[in-house]
């Protein structure tokens, strides 16, 4: 069985307050990954990852080291985009985090069955897609992990690449082309 993991395809992130024209951009290639994934994984796990803060965002270490309130759990910035939340389905696991990586995601996971492989696609490459891959080979090491790299944006174009290259140097496979097929 394959899992498909959506990392924080939130207004706030892709046109929202820490939104730029990449991850406006990204939302309809992440679309139609999750629609090809279900339609050839009818018995894939999809997860999808929501970045979640409080009002009180600004006094934590995040806050003051990236002063932007986002994500705030309950405002629309905090929510999918809705074509994301629409092609997620109603059996999607959605899992709040706090921080850049889900450290629960291996547990969510390992609840549910084994995974053969895992399939990565979201924002922002460079952060919370990064953290989240390597959550993911650090706990399931013999597990491939696949990240869609145009199925995923950065804060900037450089720091995207960055990311993929970092991932790829920690033996995660960086794919291409799903938003051709």
């Amino acid at each position: 069985m394959k899992a498909l993991i959506v990392i924080d395809m939130q207004k706030d992130f892709t046109t929202g307050v820490l939104g730029n024209p990449e991850t406006a951009a990204v939302v309809k290639p992440v679309v139609k990954k999750i629609k090809a994934f279900r339609k050839e994984n009818p018995d894939g796990l999809v997860i999808a990852t929501l970045d979640t803060h409080t009002e009180d965002y600004l006094n934590t270490q995040e806050g003051r080291k990236l002063p932007v309130p986002h994500c705030i759990k309950g405002t629309n910035g905090w929510k999918l985009e809705t074509t994301v939340k629409n092609a997620l389905g109603e059996d999607a696991v959605l899992l709040e985090k706090v921080t850049f990586g889900a450290a629960d995601l291996p547990k969510v996971i390992g609840k549910r069955r084994k995974i053969e492989e895992f399939q990565v696609i979201g924002v922002c490459t460079d952060i919370c897609v990064i953290s989240n891959a390597m959550i993911l080979k650090a706990a399931f090491p013999e597990v491939p992990v696949k990240v869609f790299a145009d199925c995923c944006a950065g804060v900037t174009p450089q720091s995207h690449d960055n990311a993929l290259a970092a991932m790829q140097a920690c033996q995660i496979e960086v794919e291409s082309g799903i938003a051709a097929q």
